[in-house]
């Protein structure tokens, strides 16, 4: 009897260890499960955030959540496009437009009109001038254009028409006031004075002109303010003509008809003589 009770007392004891060992096992699992939800729980949140950061782009990336990404995106392309073509075309509007060559053999029909010429009026061999009274290369290349008439005394005549440059203030009242003395035959005596004084029209100089050229001031000074819308018409009509025949600056010289970059006495003559000669016409 004795020995069952031991050996009934061994086997609770078993039991006891058994479920201790197995109670502790579960609490042991419980608590690594515990302390493995605590360690992931920090990524857990990182998880998290990375989510909401593609919602987010993924939102943006459809144009608000309406699924229009293509168009939006082909509407910046466009914007962008028209963008570059502004900047293109102010680039190449940045860029000076060059004047196409000039043509030194074209021929030109410039009609001498009522205008004043130097030299013989029927001459052979005509020059035409374009000139403003207060360009200093007019000045310059006016005692050349002496030095042709004086050369050449019964075969050019000088066509002078007006293209007073718009930088030039006293270019058109200077010519009014050249063809007021050309009222009274002195149309070439009061251009080369003006010519020789930068186109100064002060009355103190328009009197020193009138004394040496022996002109009557009173009737320069009426016709040239009485008559000013007669002036200006001309002015007007060379300026237009000058516009035709491809005048780009003072003096610009035509030799019948054609545009001549003779500016010294022995280039006109060599281009006069061969026209004499029938060389060239």
């Amino acid at each position: 009897m004795e020995g069952f009770m031991e050996n009934k007392n061994s086997v609770i004891i078993i039991l006891l260890v058994v479920l201790i060992g197995v109670f502790s096992g579960v609490g042991l699992l419980t608590g690594i499960n515990n302390a493995v939800r605590s360690a992931l729980s920090p990524l857990n949140a990182k998880l998290a955030e990375i989510d909401r950061t593609e919602k987010t782009i993924e939102y943006k990336l459809n144009a608000g959540g309406n699924g229009n990404s293509n168009a939006s995106l082909a509407a910046i392309q466009n914007e962008l496009a028209q963008i570059q073509n502004k900047i293109n075309a102010i680039g190449a509007n940045a860029q000076p437009q060059q004047p196409p060559p000039e043509d030194m053999n074209r021929v030109y029909n410039i009609p001498s009109g009522i205008s004043s010429i130097l030299g013989k009026k029927d001459a052979p061999v005509t020059i035409v001038a374009f000139d403003d009274f207060q360009c200093p290369f007019c000045a310059r290349f006016h005692l050349v254009i002496k030095e042709v008439l004086a050369a050449y005394p019964d075969k050019v005549g000088v066509v002078i028409k007006n293209f007073p440059l718009p930088f030039h203030p006293n270019a058109r009242p200077a010519a009014k006031l050249a063809m007021a003395a050309n009222e009274q035959g002195k149309f070439q005596g009061m251009m080369e004075s003006l010519l020789a004084n930068g186109g100064d029209v002060t009355e103190p100089k328009i009197k020193e002109y009138a004394k040496n050229l022996g002109l009557d001031y009173n009737k320069l000074m009426a016709d040239y303010k009485n008559k000013d819308a007669q002036w200006e018409k001309q002015i007007q009509d060379d300026m237009q003509l000058g516009g035709a025949v491809d005048v780009r600056g003072t003096p610009t010289f035509y030799l019948q008809g054609r545009k001549t970059n003779a500016r010294d006495l022995a280039s006109f003559k060599a281009q006069i003589d061969a026209i004499l000669e029938g060389k060239n016409r």
